[in-house]
């Protein structure tokens, strides 16, 4: 499919209030926004959308409502809508309109032309840091809708993850931070990962973010090497915590750009375990936008790294990854297969492994599997639908609000589960647990999959709490 000619501007696919209606189905305001700020007639809606102008006419007075999936996607295709605003894999023409790699921000120099060195690190860091902190409107609009970079573009510029670091020879001032200095930011950086585990992206990235420029800047100072060494893991932690707050606030290329600080700082630090948890972030990712075989890469890559020194939770964790490329790729024997691995490593994990994977424990396990089993269900609900649930149900039981995004996650999917079998009666109550976890984070993930749960809840036979159910998801999304 050619890429739409009539795709509307990043100005208006940027809108607050548009992504909230697209989000919630809710067509009736988003082509009323769309014909405002747009510049669409309402008969060039109907036009590019495959529709009459009397559809669009009664969509818009609220007497007719669209639940479709094949109507959603003409309308998604007709005005140049990326996939992930409507609940949608992405189209095929964002695929075709992707460029090996997208055009530099201001004039920073691409990341993956930055040789694999710890000067070039620290340099990288604080441009792309202090030009996020700075950016105005415009600029931050194409910034945050660039797609992330995939394909040999990517995998080719981090095979340095695998060679020695080089030495640092610039010429410095002398630094004079000490050992309390570093127990500081080693807390800092701890509770910044807390914050994003707990409550997701939002208002607390840009904290993160300026953290993240003060370490650049001490590491642009000759620290004792002890000192300096720990800098970089401590550059590393918030570079990790900055890409999952903007990838799950779905800003894909930024999100990958700090993946890359956080790599290339793992590697100055030493620190190979770090960087294969970095790698395994940046697998995820590709896997949320549809390249399996990428995400698949670059889980392999990870394990080469930290074959022989992984501790059984990041092994675990690892093969959980190998296990949703599988999934994604319709190999079900393979990812039985990487599930089992990964439950017999983490059978044997203690306590002495690092703090950033400790969050990994038979609930986290129990959520992805049930996680990757209802991307199955969705293909084959009769034979995958009950075993997601049971997965799901054990994540509940086993962590509780405390982790408030991967709770909401696991509401969310439960409830999907009983949509796909037809139990409304399950579906509606685990929706409103749902909606309940939903309301105490800020995380943009659980609002898109939120969005997901709203069409199973639309129809002309929708009972009453059904459409309760219905309602309270929209009150969350409008929000």
């Amino acid at each position: 499919m050619d890429t739409p000619v009539n795709r509307l501007g990043p100005d208006v696919l940027e809108r607050d209030d548009l992504r909230r209606a697209l989000e919630e189905h809710d067509f009736a305001a988003a082509f009323a926004l769309i014909k405002r700020w747009g510049g669409l007639s309402q008969n060039k809606i109907a036009t590019t959308c495959e529709l009459t102008p009397g559809k669009v006419s009664n969509v818009i007075s609220g007497q007719h409502q669209i639940t479709s999936i094949a109507v959603i996607r003409r309308i998604a295709d007709g005005l140049g809508i990326p996939g992930a605003l409507l609940g949608l894999a992405p189209r095929p023409w964002e695929k075709q309109a992707q460029e090996p790699t997208p055009p530099p921000i201001e004039d920073r120099k691409p990341s993956e032309e930055v040789p694999w060195h710890p000067d070039a690190t620290v340099g990288l860091a604080d441009h792309l840091t202090r030009s996020d902190l700075v950016l105005n409107r415009r600029a931050a609009t194409r910034a945050l809708s660039a797609a992330a970079v995939t394909g040999a573009a990517l995998l080719d510029t981090l095979e340095g993850w695998l060679q020695p670091a080089g030495a640092d020879s610039r010429t410095r001032r002398r630094g004079r931070l000490g050992t309390q200095d570093l127990d500081d930011l080693e807390i800092t950086a701890r509770t910044f990962r807390a914050w994003d585990h707990q409550y997701g992206g939002g208002l607390r990235r840009k904290a993160v973010l300026g953290q993240l420029n003060e370490v650049a800047s001490a590491l642009d100072e000759h620290q004792r090497p002890a000192v300096e060494q720990r800098l970089y893991g401590v550059m590393a932690q918030l570079a990790g915590t900055a890409a999952t707050m903007a990838w799950d606030l779905g800003h894909q290329r930024r999100a990958q750009d700090y993946y890359l600080v956080a790599l290339r700082s793992a590697h100055a630090a030493g620190d190979t375990a770090f960087g294969a948890n970095v790698l395994a972030g940046m697998a995820r990712q590709m896997l949320y936008v549809g390249r399996h075989q990428d995400a698949l890469e670059l889980v392999r890559l990870a394990q080469d790294g930290v074959r022989t020194t992984a501790g059984p939770r990041l092994r675990a964790m690892l093969h959980t990854r190998e296990a949703w490329a599988y999934a994604a790729m319709g190999r079900h024997a393979a990812f039985h297969r990487a599930s089992g691995q990964a439950g017999e490593a983490l059978s044997t994990a203690g306590p002495d492994e690092p703090y950033w994977i400790g969050y990994f424990d038979t609930a986290e396990l129990a959520g992805v599997t049930g996680g990757r089993l209802l991307d199955l269900a969705r293909q084959d609900p009769r034979r995958h639908a009950h075993t997601a649930a049971q997965e799901i149900r054990t994540a509940l039981d086993q962590r509780g609000p405390e982790a408030s995004r991967s709770h909401a996650l696991d509401w969310i999917g439960l409830a999907e589960c009983h949509f796909l079998v037809g139990d409304i009666t399950g579906a509606v109550e685990s929706t409103h647990h749902a909606a309940g976890a939903a309301a105490r984070t800020r995380s943009g993930r659980v609002r898109s999959q939120l969005a997901q749960l709203y069409p199973y809840t639309v129809g002309t036979d929708t009972t009453g709490p059904l459409r309760e159910a219905r309602d309270r998801i929209r009150e969350l999304l409008a929000t």
